[in-house]
């Protein structure tokens, strides 16, 4: 019924022409990574300029991941995951959820960190910083094994779940 309005669906199995939320997702990797250095860095050189920088990017990789994360739904919803991939997906999925309210609740602490002036970042703040930035390399290593070994919206694995091979 709802089929003649939805637009058709091209070789990579998207109503677009190739996946958005790897591109995404690379920001939110990238700023979290580079504002877990800032802090690093600013912990010990006492330089609150670096902290300034790693709050903004906490700021800006936090609106992505839920950008990222919307995408990465509709995506993994159309990549109609075969049976070795699904296990993988669904973990990658049930982080990736779990990631953006983490990160949302680290940047919380951290503007409250921020808004009372303190000079330097508290020991807890860093050690939560170490866990997600483990988190997103655990993330990354799942998204990579959709892309490179499941080949998810790729046009080989595409075709073959179209002709049900898969």
């Amino acid at each position: 019924m709802f089929d003649s309005l939805l637009p058709p669906l091209n070789e990579h199995n998207l109503p677009y022409p190739d996946t958005i939320h790897p591109i995404v997702v690379h920001f939110v990797i990238a700023m979290v990574l580079f504002a877990f250095v800032c802090d690093i860095i600013s912990y010990f050189t006492r330089n609150p300029k670096l902290a300034e920088v790693s709050w903004w990017n906490l700021v800006f990789a936090t609106v992505s991941i839920f950008i990222a994360v919307i995408f990465g739904q509709i995506e993994a919803g159309l990549a109609e995951p075969y049976a070795a991939a699904v296990s993988a997906l669904n973990f990658h999925t049930l982080l990736g959820w779990s990631l953006s309210g983490l990160l949302a609740a680290l940047t919380g602490w951290r503007y409250v960190i921020r808004s009372r002036s303190k000079d330097q970042l508290p020991i807890p703040y860093l050690v939560a910083s170490v866990v997600l930035v483990g988190l997103v390399l655990v993330q990354t290593y799942f998204g990579d094994l959709l892309v490179w070994v499941y080949g998810l919206h790729s046009i080989p694995v595409v075709e073959a779940t179209r002709g049900g091979q898969l």
